[in-house]
């Protein structure tokens, strides 16, 4: 692996095949990331874009307490393991009140996508007398917190919709153990657990905010800092816990250029329960009784967990599918059951082959899906065949598969919001209306009969982290995959010049939530459609159309002139180049890319006859710009 990726690199080819890194790194050793991490922090970002325009390269600007050389190159292999650039921006030693709280920084000029504030304890201790009393630490603290509160507040009006993410501070033993007094001791402990409970609030009271808890890190065993390093060099944090840090930063930058998951597909045997179904039938499999049971009965029960946050549960199974279904449907000792699945496939079809036709079942890329399974023939013919699949290999110690689960936070999202609840619901709901459509000998006899209606109203501020969920995971009706943060969609959605429109529909089935937006801008006498998103669980309904047509109907009744709209081709929403031109947009540019269009208003398009649309203007299209 290393000889791979040091080849290219010697060879001057590692900028060329950037793309294929994140297959090199997908099995790399854990020990040996730090080492890759280094040899692509060599790589010159601009020479990768020039290769690969369509990379996704966040800019990271980094600022801190001590030294935080060491996370450059953590932060750079754990965005290229998810398909990204980093191009990290290290400030100076000991320079972050001046980067956060000067608007008019070097930071903020350089509009970074994340920064980070990486605090160690240092920061406190330093400031300490000689000697020192508790009520110094408690004074300390509250000082500290209040720059990080100024800064943040700061980073809220100047970030642009960036996101400003900190870090817990450990608690060196080095500290506590100097208070001689037991008593004196214990709360000292207690400051310092309040002080880091006030900075995960802080991430409760502005959304531009992300807080890392460095706790479960050290919990597992990560140290906390070396010793000679922090004395030395003023490193305050060891290697291990900057690379654990980064890899949290790294799930969020994945997460924020849509790349989040939303399936977990479960192979059954050894994975779900131990044992071979079809060899020693439900009452041999191992899922409750015994210390691996107990293992299994574990596995099943996070599983189930993730579920219930709204993350699609399916078994992709080598078995007959009958057994199956009797054994999630009767088994005593099982935690996940029928019911929490939206599909099982059970049959002796490829894997692959299976995964594939899930994702085109549930209407999703194979990109949004996280495989599990125990045999390494199986995971490694799915990343042969399905490189875009997430795959999880577990292995004949059933302790382990919860961790190994759980290890890249596939499913993590700023936050949950009701929809997340409501849609393993929904994708059942999705199988009732299949049946339903079975039953039509055509499509539009179908539609008419489904019973759309739909809603089209101005965003409330609970739906701003929806909107912003909408930009981030849709990649298929995406019309320009501008990725937005809940901060940016409130700061859209408060601005005169702005609108964010949603789109919420149901049937004749249930209600199906939000599942669009749109957002409008206006100069002029002109309407810019920014962007326009729909959810992949409703396509194919007409809902796209008559939204569409009932927002170039309000743009004419308020006087504008024309409506622009945009395309930026990707490599997922290919499916909806045509939609403008469809929709009687003329067409103003066009290259490979991209491509801008014009609507003169007149004629207007009609929506389709089965779609019942209210559409809530509860303002001028754009407040403040209305004629």
């Amino acid at each position: 692996m290393a000889d791979s990726l040091a080849a290219l690199h010697r060879a001057g080819r590692l900028a060329e095949r950037y793309p294929d890194v994140r297959g090199l790194l997908a099995e790399a050793p854990e020990a040996d990331l730090v080492r890759y991490g280094r040899l692509l922090a060599r790589l010159d970002p601009d020479e990768v874009l020039a290769a690969h325009p369509d990379v996704p390269a966040p800019l990271v600007a980094v600022t801190g307490h001590g030294t935080l050389a060491a996370l450059v190159p953590a932060l750079t292999v754990e965005f290229a393991r998810h398909g990204l650039l980093a191009r990290v921006r290290l400030s100076d030693f000991d320079s972050w009140v001046f980067d956060l709280a000067d608007p008019d920084s070097a930071l903020y000029a350089a509009r970074p996508s994340l920064a980070l504030l990486v605090l160690d304890p240092a920061v406190v201790t330093d400031e300490l007398p000689s000697p020192w009393r508790v009520e110094d630490v408690e004074r300390v603290l509250h000082a500290k917190l209040a720059l990080v509160e100024r800064a943040a507040a700061v980073f809220a009006g100047a970030g642009a919709g960036a996101t400003l993410v900190l870090n817990t501070l450990p608690l060196p033993r080095e500290l506590t153990a100097q208070v001689v007094d037991l008593r004196s001791r214990a709360r000292l402990g207690a400051l310092w657990r309040e002080a880091n409970a006030r900075l995960l609030r802080l991430s409760q009271l502005r959304s531009e905010v992300v807080a890392v808890d460095l706790d479960p890190l050290l919990a597992e065993g990560v140290p906390a800092r070396d010793v000679r390093q922090s004395v030395y060099a003023r490193a305050h944090l060891s290697d291990a816990l900057l690379a654990g840090f980064a890899r949290e930063v790294g799930h969020l930058a994945r997460q924020s250029a849509g790349g989040g998951k939303k399936v977990l597909a479960l192979d059954l045997d050894n994975t779900v329960w131990g044992g071979v179904l079809g060899e020693v039938g439900p009452e041999g499999i191992e899922t409750e009784g015994g210390y691996r049971g107990q293992a299994f009965h574990r596995f099943q029960q996070v599983a189930k967990q993730l579920g219930a946050q709204g993350v699609l549960l399916a078994a992709v199974s080598k078995n007959d599918l009958d057994p199956v279904v009797k054994t999630l449907r009767e088994h005593p000792g099982l935690a996940l059951r029928e019911e929490d699945f939206v599909r099982i496939r059970a049959n002796w079809s490829p894997k692959h082959d299976n995964l594939t036709e899930l994702a085109r079942e549930l209407n999703v890329g194979v990109d949004s899906i996280v495989f599990v399974d125990d045999s390494p023939f199986e995971c490694g013919l799915v990343r042969s065949e399905l490189p875009a699949v997430a795959v999880v290999q577990v292995d004949e110690e059933p302790a382990l598969h919860v961790q190994r689960l759980l290890a890249e936070g596939w499913f993590d999202v700023r936050q949950l919001t009701a929809e997340d609840l409501a849609r393993p619901a929904r994708y059942r709901e999705e199988q009732a209306r299949q049946d339903f459509l079975d039953t039509f000998d055509s499509l539009e006899g179908y539609l008419r009969e489904l019973d759309v209606s739909v809603t089209l109203a101005p965003a409330e501020p609970e739906q701003y982290a929806r909107v912003s969920q909408l930009t981030l995971r849709t990649n298929q009706f995406n019309l320009t995959t501008h990725r937005l943060q809940p901060a940016q969609v409130r700061a859209l959605a408060e601005d005169p010049a702005a609108s964010v429109l949603t789109i919420s529909s149901a049937d004749r089935f249930g209600e199906n939530g939000l599942v669009g937006a749109v957002l409008l801008s206006r100069e002029g006498d002109s309407v810019h459609i920014d962007n326009f998103l729909l959810s992949c669980r409703v396509f194919s309904r007409g809902i796209e159309g008559a939204v569409l047509a009932a927002v170039l109907g309000r743009a004419r009744e308020e006087g504008a002139r024309q409506v622009l709209a945009g395309y930026r081709r990707t490599a997922k929403n290919g499916k909806v180049a045509d939609f403008y031109p469809r929709s009687g947009f003329a067409t103003v540019a066009c290259d490979e890319a991209s491509a801008q269009y014009r609507h003169d208003l007149d004629p207007l398009p009609r929506p389709a006859d089965h779609i019942r649309l209210t559409a809530r203007f509860e303002t001028a299209l754009l407040e403040g710009n209305a004629p």
